[in-house]
């Protein structure tokens, strides 16, 4: 793979809140560790993306449109392929001493989503077509963030290079075949495909808030609730007489004896 060299991004480009946040990037993918588990996670989103574009070019009846899915498809499982290759020569290469970090950051430095669970098979041409430029510009924009923050891994840099290349590509090939199966409602199509995104982002982002919630309260009720039944307890303990006594007198039972 090529160190070097420059790709054509007509419909990606450099958004300036990723050119913002480069030097947070460059924190995330400075860990050799960090690194090869983020490519381990890359791999098996690009494989689960590889399939759902199969599924695609089986489903789709429009030629053009299958020939271009099943070329995708092969793209997406070539960039898996090469992250888990990648990941394997980064983790092989670390001192077996080493202190590994198992944070990856995924919040601050993601890849791409893949197509985030949705069912290609009940999408129209036009609604999948959207969500792959969208999805695909995304990573592309990622991409570039990371190739510039790679410059002392220049295998890895490479590597992402290459990947660009291909993002571009398909980028660039779903937007125009949007533009031809419904030129007329085609940003119709990417505004209600950016809406269903931003939508699953919440609902990440507010299954994590909850998750933090919960375990705040959670350590708030352990630290307070607990101590209070302990001291109950105690001080219900302290009212007890030591030893055995007797559970009723003779005198009170019904029968005088338990025989």
């Amino acid at each position: 793979m090529a160190a070097g060299g420059k790709v054509n991004l007509r419909l990606v480009g450099r958004p300036l809140v990723d050119r913002l946040l480069q030097p947070i990037h460059w924190w995330v993918w400075s860990d050799p560790n960090r690194r090869a588990l983020k490519l381990g996670g890359f791999s098996a989103t690009e494989a689960d993306s590889g399939r759902d574009m199969a599924q695609a070019a089986e489903s789709t009846s429009d030629p053009v449109l299958r020939r271009l899915y099943i070329r995708h498809a092969l793209d997406e499982q070539k960039h898996s392929v090469w992250f888990a290759s990648r990941a394997r020569a980064i983790l092989g290469s670390l001192d077996e001493g080493a202190t590994r970090s198992a944070f990856q950051a995924n919040w601050f430095s993601p890849g791409e989503r893949g197509l985030d669970d949705l069912d290609v098979t009940r999408e129209s041409e036009a609604s999948l077509l959207a969500f792959l430029f969208l999805s695909e510009r995304k990573g592309a924009r990622r991409f570039l963030v990371y190739k510039d923050v790679l410059r002392s891994d220049p295998d890895t840099r490479g590597m992402f290079i290459e990947i660009i290349t291909d993002e571009a590509f398909h980028t660039n090939y779903t937007y125009a075949q949007l533009r031809r199966v419904a030129p007329k409602a085609y940003w119709l199509h990417i505004l209600w495909a950016r809406l269903g995104i931003l939508w699953k982002a919440y609902l990440r982002l507010a299954a994590a808030i909850a998750g933090v919630m919960g375990g705040i309260l959670l350590t708030v009720q352990y630290f307070t609730l607990l101590p209070l039944f302990a001291w109950l307890a105690k001080r219900s303990a302290k009212r007890e007489l030591a030893g055995w006594t007797p559970s009723r007198t003779p005198e009170a039972s019904p029968l005088g004896t338990q025989y």
